[in-house]
C-alpha cells in the first residue's frame, strides 16, 4: 500500500506581529507543533510551512485561521486559547466576552469607555453617521474615535481609517523643526500614531500604512476628495477655520462615517482667525443623524489633578461670561 504523498503549503504571518504571535522566545510554537503530529512544522520569519498529508493541512490550515483571528480579537494566545481552538468549530473560539470592550488592543489591553461620557460618545458613533465630541484635555475624545475606528475596520464594517489634523502651531514655529514637511507634521499627528499603536499589532500597523488602509494626514490634504467606505475623524477641530470644517464635512461620501473632536478652551489659530467649530456646532445640532457629544471634567481619564485643573478653567470662563 502506497503512502499518502507529501504536500507542502505556506502560510503568510505579515498580517500580524508574527514575533509575538507566539509569545516570548516563541515559548507557544513548541506546544503548537506537538498538535499537529503528521505534519512537519516551520517557521521561518513572517513565512509559516507545512509538509504532510493533505487532509492534515487542511484541517491545520482551518486552524491556524482561527489562531490568527482570536490573535487578531485578543492581542494575544496562550495555551488555554489554542486547546478551545482545537477542540471547537468556531472561527475564533476561546475569545472571552467582555462587556463594553470595543477594541482588544496589544499585550492583552482591553479599550473601552471608561465614564459615563465615553459611553454616550460610543453610543453616538454606533448610532450615527457624522458626531461632533467636544470637550477638553484628557476625556478621551480622540482614543474613544480611534478605537470605534479600529473596530469598524475590524469588523468590516469600512474599508480604510483616514485620520485629519489642522497643522495649527501651539504657540511655537514649524520652522525650526528639522526634516521635510512630513518630519514636521509628524509631532501634530502624534497622539493618533499613540492610540493607533495601542490598538493595532505594529507589523499589521505598518502593514496598513504602507496600502493606505490607514492614513494620517494634515486637514489640508482633504481638499478636493471623497471619502467613500472609510471612518473619518477630525482631531483638534477647534483649531480648523469656519471655510476649513465645511470643506471636511461634505469630504463625506457613501458609507463613511465621520467623528470631529475639540476642545474649544485649548484654540491656537492666530489672533485675527476665528474657530469654526462654535459655528458648526450652532449650524448642526438638531439635524437628525447629527451627533452632538459634550465632555467634561467628570470624562477625564488621566491624573486626577488633570480634572481639577480642567475645572478651574472652567469656572475662570463662566465668571468671565456673567
Amino acid at each position: 500500500m502506497s503512502e499518502t504523498p507529501a504536500v507542502e503549503r505556506v502560510y503568510s504571518l505579515a498580517e500580524v506581529d508574527y514575533m509575538r504571535l507566539w509569545g516570548e522566545n516563541d515559548r507557544l510554537w513548541p506546544f503548537v507543533k506537538r498538535l499537529f503530529p503528521k505534519l512537519r512544522l516551520m517557521v521561518r520569519g513572517e513565512m509559516l510551512k507545512a509538509v504532510g498529508p493533505e487532509e492534515e493541512l487542511d484541517w491545520f490550515g482551518e486552524k491556524l485561521q482561527a489562531m490568527l483571528a482570536h490573535y487578531d480579537r485578543m492581542g494575544r494566545l496562550t495555551e488555554n486559547a489554542v486547546m478551545q481552538i482545537m477542540e471547537s468549530g468556531s472561527d475564533a473560539p476561546g475569545a472571552e466576552v467582555d462587556a463594553g470592550v470595543l477594541v482588544h488592543g496589544r499585550n492583552g489591553l482591553l479599550v473601552k469607555a471608561r465614564t459615563a461620557g465615553q459611553q454616550r460618545l460610543v453610543e453616538a458613533i454606533a448610532s450615527g453617521d457624522l458626531v461632533f465630541a467636544v470637550g477638553p484635555a484628557g476625556t478621551g475624545k480622540t482614543y474613544t474615535a480611534v478605537a470605534m475606528a479600529v473596530r469598524a475596520l475590524k469588523n468590516k464594517e469600512v474599508r480604510r481609517i483616514v485620520l485629519t489634523r489642522p497643522a495649527v502651531e501651539a504657540g511655537e514655529s514649524l520652522g525650526f523643526l528639522p526634516g521635510d514637511m512630513r518630519d514636521k507634521l509628524d509631532p501634530y499627528l502624534q497622539p493618533l500614531y499613540d492610540a493607533l499603536r495601542d490598538m493595532i499589532p505594529q507589523q499589521k500597523l505598518l502593514s496598513h500604512w504602507e496600502d493606505g488602509t490607514i492614513e494620517i494626514a494634515p486637514l489640508a490634504y482633504m481638499r478636493g476628495r471623497t471619502l467613500d467606505n472609510a471612518f473619518v475623524i477630525l482631531d483638534e477641530a477647534q483649531n480648523a477655520t469656519s471655510t476649513q470644517l465645511r470643506m471636511f464635512l461634505t469630504r463625506m461620501g457613501r458609507h463613511a462615517k465621520f467623528v470631529v473632536t475639540g476642545d474649544l478652551t485649548q484654540v491656537d489659530l492666530p489672533r485675527r482667525q476665528q474657530s469654526g467649530l462654535p459655528t458648526a456646532l450652532r449650524l448642526l445640532e438638531g439635524i437628525e443623524g447629527i451627533g452632538i457629544v459634550r465632555l467634561d471634567h467628570t470624562d477625564v481619564v488621566r491624573h486626577r489633578l488633570v480634572s481639577a485643573i480642567v475645572r478651574a478653567y472652567e469656572r475662570e470662563a463662566e465668571i468671565a461670561q456673567e
